[in-house]
């Protein structure tokens, strides 16, 4: 992995092991009691030797069966606290969550934790247990039925879009990851001093090991993948409105600069954290849009047959409501006609058959993105990040290598970044 090239290029042929003087893998899994660890021995040791734990295991697929989001997301963290709880040194615990938790609130988000149960929309209560006590009789019901698996994954899918949407979140993971927090917050109790860091949209690498590393598509770059090769030229989104992006690596900074300032202090209460670029460093949808066109423009991608991919402007949509009839009088209706107009003519066989069903997939791929995206390109909340400037403050004054940890979002020009690091980045490492 290129990731670690430096660490590769520093140690050449002892990397390995000096990788294994660090680091001690140990097999197991978030999702069962006490990590999935069966060795009781490892665990006495574990529980004698850690003092920090960081997680960052997590499911983060909008769609994901709910049954797997709920075991990962919601379940894990409660897991592992419970396992953190038995540490004898443990000076902090450090949750990675996300700060899309929020749903679909807009205005000023503020850094604080959630009420068990609480949920977005309604008077109704979250009951944590009934959720897992429904998933489980779903799958009960689906494997005495001997239902195929694609039919058990389509349908948990499905299901869980469904419950997030009642309670007020846009999808499973945002839903599973915001009731991971509240099982967190209540269950810990000011027992085991906790730190949850929630990101934005995360980007590529802004300094660290090197500028531009990404690994697969995340959030937005999925819109930026699709109009590079020439696939996406209209999209629902509001120009005006803030896209909250930050660098992977800004990210990071601010998780071990929180871990180092808490794990030195005697409160035990959690303490929340915003790492984004919204409130202090704006970036818009316009220009996210200007700089890619302008970047790909300049560096297009090239083609299986070796030509050079063009692509213009997106189209913006600024409703849902209107990118779906757009979309249905430009697209599904001609296609609908085409198909009525083979099976009249009884050539509705190959190859117009596969066109056909080729045209239909990438019309319902498309409208799926759309819709997953949605909440994110309206989104009209901006992310108080006071806690994490005061850690800036803190930092400075107490830490000598605090520069060498930067995560202030201000230090970023989003031209040069997305330009010479970000683009080039996704072209190197994901559409290569």
């Amino acid at each position: 992995m290129a990731l670690f090239d430096v660490l590769r290029e520093q140690h050449g042929a002892s990397l390995y092991s000096f990788v294994y003087e660090k680091v001690t893998p140990v097999p197991g899994d978030i999702s069962c009691v006490d990590l999935g660890i069966r060795d009781s021995l490892l665990k006495d040791q574990i529980w004698n030797e850690i003092d920090t734990v960081i997680n960052c295991a997590a499911t983060t697929n909008f769609d994901e069966r709910y049954d797997v989001a709920l075991g990962i997301n919601t379940l894990g963290p409660l897991h592992l606290l419970n396992f953190v709880k038995k540490c004898n040194n443990i000076k902090v615990l450090v949750h990675l969550s996300t700060a899309y938790v929020c749903g679909e609130d807009a205005g000023f988000i503020q850094e604080k934790p959630f009420r068990l149960g609480k949920a977005k929309k309604g008077t109704g209560m979250i009951d944590i247990d009934i959720e897992k006590k429904l998933v489980e009789e779903k799958l009960r019901k689906l494997h005495s039925e001997h239902a195929e698996e694609s039919a058990v994954t389509s349908y948990m899918k499905d299901y869980g879009t469904e419950r997030a949407r009642m309670f007020g979140w846009p999808n499973t993971y945002v839903f599973t990851k915001a009731m991971g927090e509240m099982l967190l917050v209540h269950y810990n109790r000011d027992t085991v001093p906790l730190v949850i860091i929630r990101p934005t949209m995360v980007t590529s690498t802004y300094q660290e090991p090197f500028p531009g590393w990404i690994e697969g598509v995340r959030t937005i770059d999925g819109v930026v993948v699709g109009y590079a090769k020439g696939k996406l030229k209209h999209f629902p989104f509001n120009p005006q409105l803030i896209v909250d992006v930050i660098p992977a690596d800004m990210v990071i900074n601010a998780l071990i600069m929180a871990m180092v300032e808490y794990a030195n202090r005697s409160n035990t209460s959690e303490i929340i954290y915003h790492v984004g670029s919204s409130l202090r460093n704006p970036f818009t949808f316009s220009n996210l849009n200007e700089l890619f066109f302008l970047y790909y423009t300049q560096n297009p991608l090239i083609d299986k047959e070796g030509k050079p991919i063009k692509v213009g402007k997106i189209k913006a949509f600024r409703s849902m409501a209107t990118f779906r009839i757009y979309m249905a009088i430009r697209y599904s209706l001609p296609l609908k006609v085409f198909q009525y107009l083979a099976i009249i003519a009884g050539l509705f066989q190959k190859p117009y058959k596969d066109k056909y069903t080729a045209l239909d997939r990438n019309l319902k791929r498309g409208m799926r993105l759309a819709e997953l995206y949605e909440p994110y390109v309206f989104f009209k909340g901006i992310f108080d990040d006071t806690n994490s400037e005061k850690l800036q403050i803190a930092a400075r004054e107490t830490c000598s290598e605090a520069d060498a940890f930067n995560f202030d979002p201000t230090s970023i020009n989003w031209e040069a970044y997305m330009m010479d690091v970000h683009f080039p980045g996704l072209v190197k490492y994901v559409l290569k």
